[in-house]
């Protein structure tokens, strides 16, 4: 008995050291293959940074959403610029003096030729056109393209590729209400400036002095804009563009509103963009020809209506698609659609921001009106805008 339980033991003992040989064997081999991969891993690391140091040098950084505002003013920056001009001011007709202009600019390459977008209202009729990059080296530039419809201008400059960082652009469509942005530019001249805040409304219609057309479906925002901000990227905390910032809401009585700015969409950038490059001008802006004002519960009282919402036609533009569609003086529109689902219109924003955003012209749409309180839907056939006036 003792003779088996010292066999079994021997035995034992012999297969434990047998299997500690194997595993130990096992053990070895694993970890030479980890080192292996510990090593391609490092070399591919290596290369990666190699790769994104060369990437940065023409383009900024994407973070992620634990955001550091300071370390997201630091990666974009160096793709703001200042713009800088001269008008020249008359007098009957005749020059007695100059005016100077300034405003931002960001850099772009959306279609693989570096150039800096900026508002058409900062280059208006501007001479000796410059754009100052953030190390402080100014070059002269030009107007390559513009839309006063849209308040856009491309402009190039006789700058070395080093100092051309661009943004990436995204379509300002994914927006929302409350969405956290930032505006760099140079507010007042200072410089570099950046302010923030939220997105407080979308599809707003500015009117401005240059046109006689609305620009459609800008942004609202709580970001600070102040005259010099004027054509500065409006970036979402990934490093962005959404918007170009242009404007300051001014009340009835000349007073700019407080925490209340308002931004060209970036959408209209990636509409835009190649054709003002290309063309130097976009010209395919859908026109309806009317003009209205939004429905109130007052005027719907007054016409005898219960419509509260819409918009009522108080002028139709003699040979013009909603003319020769049979709209009418009075009508009230609350609906269009352009496929087979029709948007509810509430009010002139959202008639302007529609058309600018989802048609084109000679595209027939199917606009929904109210006259005389019978509802009726009338397909028009869409022009494209004339010239301002």
């Amino acid at each position: 008995m003792a003779l088996i339980a010292t066999i079994i033991v021997v035995s034992l003992m012999a297969g434990g050291l047998l299997g500690y040989s194997v595993d130990n064997s096992a053990t070895s081999g694993r970890i030479s293959d980890l080192q292996n991969q510990l090593s391609t891993l490092q070399e591919e690391i290596l290369n990666l940074q190699s790769t994104q140091h060369a990437i940065n040098q023409n383009n900024t950084y994407i973070l992620g959403e634990n955001v550091s505002l300071s370390q997201l003013y630091e990666q974009v920056k160096d793709s703001v610029v200042v713009v800088q001009g001269v008008t020249v001011l008359y007098y009957f007709g005749r020059p007695y003096g100059y005016s100077e202009v300034q405003g931002s600019g960001f850099v772009s390459n959306l279609t693989g030729q570096f150039v800096i977008i900026t508002n058409y209202h900062v280059v208006q009729d501007a001479i000796n056109i410059t754009v100052t990059f953030t190390d402080g080296d100014a070059y002269a530039a030009n107007v390559t393209g513009s839309d006063p419809y849209a308040d856009l201008a491309v402009l190039s400059a006789n700058a070395p590729q080093y100092e051309y960082k661009p943004l990436r652009i995204i379509s300002s469509s994914t927006l929302k209400v409350g969405d956290p942005v930032i505006a760099i530019g140079d507010p007042l001249g200072l410089t570099g400036s950046m302010t923030s805040g939220i997105v407080s409304a979308l599809g707003r219609t500015v009117s401005v002095s240059w046109s006689s057309y609305a620009i459609a479906n800008c942004i609202q925002t709580t970001t600070p804009i102040n005259p010099g901000n004027s054509g500065g990227p409006l970036l979402n905390y990934q490093g962005e563009v959404v918007g170009i910032t242009s404007y300051t809401a001014i009340t009835s009585q000349g007073v700019a509103a407080q925490g209340l700015g308002l931004a060209i969409p970036s959408s209209t950038i990636l509409r835009e963009i190649e054709a003002l490059i290309t063309n130097g001008s976009y010209n395919i802006h859908p026109w309806l020809g009317i003009s209205g004002t939004d429905m109130t519960f007052e005027i719907a009282q007054s016409m005898n209506t219960n419509v509260t919402y819409g918009v009522l036609i108080t002028q139709i533009t003699s040979g013009g698609p909603a003319g020769k569609a049979g709209l009418q003086v009075d009508d009230i529109i609350i609906a269009i659609n352009a496929t087979y689902i029709a948007t509810r219109i509430r009010g002139m924003d959202d008639l302007s921001t529609f058309l600018e955003e989802y048609t084109l012209p000679l595209q027939t749409v199917y606009v929904t009106i109210v006259r005389n309180n019978q509802t009726m839907i009338l397909p028009v056939k869409l022009g494209t805008r004339p010239t301002s006036t």
